[in-house]
């Protein structure tokens, strides 16, 4: 394992991808959290004793070996979270600002191509953050500007709808809220394939945000231990249908007692 402060900003800008593994839990942040977020950026934002504002860590690993031509997205353990609400944010604020910069590096197209695309990629590879299949479609539908036709995911499109509110209401007065998108800080954690055990880790490093729920977990030690290969297979023959018959409202407020009830049986 290995731990080092960085900047978000410069963080998601030298990174390839991150992708959300099947395993993970969905996009899970309501609007208390996200608020919560917003108060803390606009508060380091507007104090000029605060120099940086820690809002956690971002735990990964490669999904496979990285070559000269092509980085090996990154595998997130945790963190998917924070860097999601973020990623919302950032393209609320792209949405809204023009290309003059308030402070320097935040014009529209700035923020687009460092922090949510990568603007030489086609296909997957064009966007900094895959989420797992409930919430991918919309993410990536938001931070490419285009109109989403299936399925919407709840609360990613509810927090970025959030988030253009909240942009909106701060009119052209953006200077504060991008001082403080630049002061965010996280721990970088790099797993080692040969050595960490992601499973472990992801379940010791859950302390923040949102707890867990028994389904979650449970997913988690199915799947997580399994080859990538046999990991899609289980999930989207058996473990997606649940998702989909549940609903996305449903499966965060029942499942829990679904699943304790059908091991009771």
């Amino acid at each position: 394992m290995k731990a080092t402060e960085a900047s978000l900003l410069a963080f998601l800008k030298k990174s390839p991808q991150f992708v959300i593994p099947i395993y993970q839990r969905t996009y899970s942040w309501t609007e208390k959290e996200c608020r919560q977020l917003w108060l803390d950026i606009i508060r380091a934002g507007t104090d000029n004793t605060i120099s940086v504002h820690f809002i956690g860590s971002i735990v990964y690993i490669e999904d496979g070996l990285s070559q000269v031509s092509h980085q090996a997205p990154l595998l997130v353990i945790d963190g998917q979270q924070r860097l999601t609400t973020v990623t919302l944010l950032l393209a609320a604020l792209a949405a809204a600002i023009s290309e003059d910069e308030p402070i320097d590096g935040f014009s529209a197209r700035k923020l687009r191509n460092y922090y949510l695309l990568n603007p030489e990629e086609e296909g997957e590879r064009h966007f900094k953050l895959l989420l797992s299949q409930t919430d991918k479609d919309s993410l990536t539908s938001i931070v490419s500007q285009k109109e989403l036709h299936s399925e919407k995911s709840v609360r990613v499109m509810e927090n970025f709808e959030l988030f253009q509110s909240l942009i909106a209401g701060m009119g052209n007065n953006l200077e504060k809220l991008c001082k403080g998108l630049a002061k965010l800080v996280v721990v970088d954690i790099a797993l080692s394939r040969d050595q960490d055990n992601p499973q472990l880790i992801f379940e010791s490093m859950n302390s923040t945000g949102r707890e867990l729920s028994q389904a979650d977990l449970i997913r988690n030690f199915i799947l997580m231990g399994l080859e990538p290969g046999l990991q899609s297979s289980l999930y989207e023959q058996f473990w997606r249908p649940m998702e989909l018959n549940f609903g996305q409202e449903a499966y965060n407020a029942h499942f829990d007692s679904f699943m304790r009830h059908y091991l009771t049986v």
